[in-house]
Parts: structure tokens; sequence; C-alpha cells
């Protein structure tokens, strides 16, 4: 009876770790080179579909906006603030009450940078995000993300 025992609670351990966990975001990170001191950040996000992410102007009392973080690196210097290109779509949301701005299929966060001489270097930083579908929403994440200037 224990041997049956043991072999079923085995069966169960094994099958929860072998259960999928829901990633329907994917990330991409690059760096353009504009000019000599001057890179096209692109942060992009591909949502499988169904899956939406939300705007970084999401009002509050709603979903996770998207919010990039930059470290602080004494050899760059970030001009204005990270703009999106993507097919906002703007709707209420009955389940958080307010209307929300968000994204399906991709989106991109594009950030302008500038290096202080010719060093090079790399831009590190956070995406810290929420993404749902119709039927339900994950628990916010973080990505983590280096991109190299060269």
């Amino acid at each position: 009876m224990k041997k049956i025992f043991s072999l079923g609670l085995c069966l169960v351990m094994l099958y929860g770790a072998n259960a999928q966990v829901q990633n329907p975001v994917t990330w991409n990170f690059k760096a353009v080179k504009i000019n000599a001191t001057t890179y096209k950040v692109v942060i992009a996000a591909e949502m499988e579909p169904g899956w939406h992410v939300y705007s970084q102007s999401t009002p509050s009392g709603g979903p996770v906006p998207t919010k990039i973080t930059f470290a602080k690196n004494p050899l760059l210097l970030l001009v204005g603030k990270p703009t999106e290109a993507g097919k906002m779509e703007q709707r209420h949301e009955p389940l958080f009450g307010v209307d929300v701005k968000q994204f399906s299929n991709e989106v991109s966060f594009i950030q302008m940078v500038k290096v202080k001489g010719a060093a090079k270097t790399s831009l590190t930083g956070s995406v810290e995000f929420m993404t749902c579908d119709d039927t339900q929403c994950l628990p916010p994440k973080t990505q983590k993300f280096t991109i190299a200037l060269k």
C-alpha cells in the first residue's frame, strides 16, 4: 500500500513539474545606430494571438501599465521618454472599470540614446508588464535586458 501511495505521489509531483507555465509575450531588444553618438533602442514585444499588453499611459485603477526602467550609466544620455509604436486599442474594460490602452500582436517601445564620447557601452534595464486575454490576466512580470551600443 505504501508503494502505491508513493508511486501516486511521485506521479502527481511529476505532473505538476511538467505543467506548462503561460508565457504569451516574447521580448526582443536591439539598438540601431543613427550616427556616431546616437542610437535608437527598440524594445519589442510579440504577443500570442488573443493576448495583449498595456500602454505606458494606461490610467490608474486598471491593469499594470508597461513600465521601462533604465539603469544609470554615466556614459549615456536618454533623450526624452520611451515612445510606443504599434496599433493602440482603447476600450472600456469592465473588469477594471476604466478605459484601457492596450496593444495586441506586437508593440515596440523606442528610446533614443546618446553616447558621451566614443565609448562602447551597454544600456541595461527592465520592462515591467502585465498581459491579459479576454478571460484572464497573468501576474505582472519583469523582463531584464542588456543592449550593447557599438
